[in-house]
């Protein structure tokens, strides 16, 4: 997600700061403070009249009449995607920390991950998430088009381990007046289920990501947009692997967070966590430059999280490779209070440690 709102640098500033102090107090912010605080070089006046356009834009809010603003979701945005860069020397200092795990004759990948977990939990604060690397050897073994309905076909896809998926999408429109015949149909999805078999089998979920469809021949041309449909849909994580759970680590660390003082709002994020993890996996798992392209770790931020339990919290996510291909990812889940710059070296570094350590498994 993108917010698209013009500020002069002295706006910017003044964002950055009221965001800054909140993050370290928790508590609304006012002019003085800014003024008192901060090198900002302008009267209290002139703060507040900045801060009353940040407010008329979106970017900051009042919780009550008299009090000072707090960041909204588009403020935060905004905040990250322009505003900072990742800590260099917190990425490093979780780099060391890491490396240390690596040492040793006794390897066990899943025990790694939870050490890494722990760590990365203990120098953010929040809840840590890690998923456990998707095997190497699932690949596409065969692909299927079946008519279900009028304008309606159902994708069947099977891999080499002969687990089965199927999605049911809508075939490109046609014509009122034209009704297509139900033999042609047929026969054009057989076609179309040969030539995905024949490009497709054989292919891991992760190759599919970098898969050019722009030079199909030209009898597939009228299917193009049909075609990339059926790719955005393949590589999706397959439903069956969420069997695999997701590690979690820092319930303790998060429930220190004033934000989640309530009991009812702790409660929808633990069973979220601990009994519906196959609606958070999709989440946690995205393939690069499937979110947020400008970055490599990806920032959902309050109402950008489409479950209700996390829309008061900001994941921050990443993938792991084995082969140069994503296999797991690692994510951090905190407050939308969050100091940014840190969370995302920290996932970054996290990141880029499995994958070396899973270029160790031999």
């Amino acid at each position: 997600m993108s917010v698209h709102v013009s500020l002069n640098s002295r706006q910017q500033h003044i964002l950055w700061a009221t965001i800054r102090h909140y993050i370290a107090t928790a508590e609304p912010v006012g002019s003085k403070v800014l003024a008192h605080e901060y090198d900002l070089s302008v009267s209290p006046a002139t703060i507040r009249s900045c801060m009353s356009v940040l407010e008329k834009s979106g970017l900051l809010y009042q919780p009550h009449t008299s009090a000072g603003r707090v960041p909204s979701d588009s403020g935060y945005r905004i905040y990250v995607d322009r505003l900072i860069k990742p800590s260099n020397t917190l990425g490093r200092q979780a780099e060391t920390l890491l490396s240390d795990h690596l040492k040793g004759d006794d390897f066990n990948f899943e025990a790694l991950l939870r050490d890494a977990g722990q760590i990365l939990s203990t120098l953010s604060g929040y809840i840590t998430l890690i998923t456990l690397p998707q095997t190497q050897t699932t690949r596409l073994r065969h692909l299927q088009l079946v008519s279900v309905a009028p304008g309606r076909v159902m994708l069947i896809v099977v891999t080499d381990a002969y687990q089965t998926q199927s999605i049911v999408m809508e075939l490109p429109s046609v014509s009122e007046d034209d009704p297509p015949d139900e033999a042609a149909v047929e026969q054009e999805l057989q076609i179309l289920s040969n030539f995905l078999s024949s490009k497709l089998r054989g292919r891991s979920l992760g190759e599919l990501v970098n898969l050019d469809w722009s030079e199909l021949d030209r009898e597939f041309a009228q299917y193009a947009d049909f075609l990339k449909k059926v790719l955005a849909e393949l590589t999706r994580p397959m439903k069956t692997s969420v069997a695999t759970p997701i590690l979690v680590r820092g319930i303790a660390e998060l429930l220190r967070q004033p934000e989640f003082a309530e009991l009812q709002q702790v409660q929808m994020l633990l069973h979220l966590l601990e009994e519906e993890q196959e609606q958070l996996w999709p989440l946690i798992f995205e393939l690069p430059d499937s979110f947020n392209s400008k970055r490599r770790a990806k920032v959902r931020i309050g109402s950008e999280n489409p479950l209700e339990p996390m829309q008061t919290c900001t994941l921050v996510s990443a993938t792991y490779e084995q082969d140069n291909l994503p296999v797991g990812s690692v994510g951090i889940l905190g407050p939308t209070r969050m100091l940014y710059e840190n969370a995302i070296a920290l996932v970054e570094a996290t990141a880029d440690y499995l994958t070396e350590a899973l270029s160790q498994v031999a």
